[in-house]
């Protein structure tokens, strides 16, 4: 039985569901700046305008709507959470499904380790946030240059999506490593999207106030910031090692915890 295999058929339908869900939101989002190319430095008067709040919750701060990288960078903030809440319910789903489905026994009686197990449930979901990914790239290109005028933006959006898919894994690993630690099968992925929601919560208040710039650590929201990549062409060193760390933990967490749990069988 190969268990890679079996993950990546398992997963099919919903990641054909989620990329057709991110390349609408990549077209109709550029979209609609096509509409806006022309009232450009007055849609900047008009964001500069509006509450600070409202600011923050559009993503928008100090990016250059009149370009498309910079209306793009607005954007990336709903890419951004889109592939979250995509990875965090796979990382908490691969591993959790067998004692919701009732598979477990099934997968137990097998001649095969649950450390080659939980590697084989990794690699699937890891190969579904790299596809994703990857959609998330090419369509981003694709729209982009439509309006970038002999313009290169690849560099841009690179980084941007570079840093998409690093925040990705480390909500990949949440998932995992709650449902890894949490007994309750059931109830690992309504956890794990609870705690992103938190997050991403608190990465917008962060904006909302300087008092909470010193927060900006505990959420990984905040690591690969659109404004910040655009402006510094490229990542925090300490955000990279933060991540890294995280990333590294929590697998661990995981394979740990789910080598040692009792399965509800």
């Amino acid at each position: 039985m190969n268990l890679f295999k079996r993950e990546m058929k398992a997963n099919l339908k919903s990641l054909i569901i989620w990329s057709i869900g991110v390349i609408f939101m990549v077209v109709s989002g550029m979209g609609k700046y096509s509409s806006l190319e022309g009232t450009g430095q007055s849609m900047n008067a008009l964001m500069a305008d509006m509450p600070k709040s409202l600011q923050a919750i559009m993503g928008t701060g100090s990016l250059d709507l009149s370009t498309p990288i910079g209306y793009y960078g607005v954007l990336f903030l709903y890419l951004a959470v889109m592939g979250a809440i995509h990875a965090v319910i796979l990382g908490s789903t691969i591993i959790a499904k067998e004692e919701r489905d009732k598979t477990v026994e099934f997968l137990l009686v097998k001649p095969v380790s649950r450390s080659r197990m939980i590697t084989s449930k990794l690699l699937a979901a890891l190969v579904n946030v790299v596809i994703f990914n990857a959609v998330t790239f090419a369509s981003s290109v694709g729209m982009l240059q439509r309006y970038a005028e002999g313009e290169n933006v690849t560099g841009d959006i690179s980084l941007l999506v570079a840093g998409m898919f690093i925040l990705q894994l480390i909500f990949l690993v949440i998932g995992t490593a709650i449902a890894a630690v949490f007994k309750n099968a059931k109830k690992a992925t309504s956890l794990a999207t609870g705690i992103l929601l938190i997050l991403f919560i608190l990465s917008i208040a962060i904006d909302l106030t300087e008092k909470l710039d010193g927060l900006k650590f505990l959420t990984p929201f905040k690591y690969f910031d659109a404004k910040l990549v655009l402006e510094e062409g490229g990542f925090e060193p300490f955000y990279l090692a933060l991540s890294t760390f995280l990333v590294l933990g929590l697998t661990i967490v995981t394979f740990v915890f789910y080598r040692k749990r009792d399965m509800n069988i």
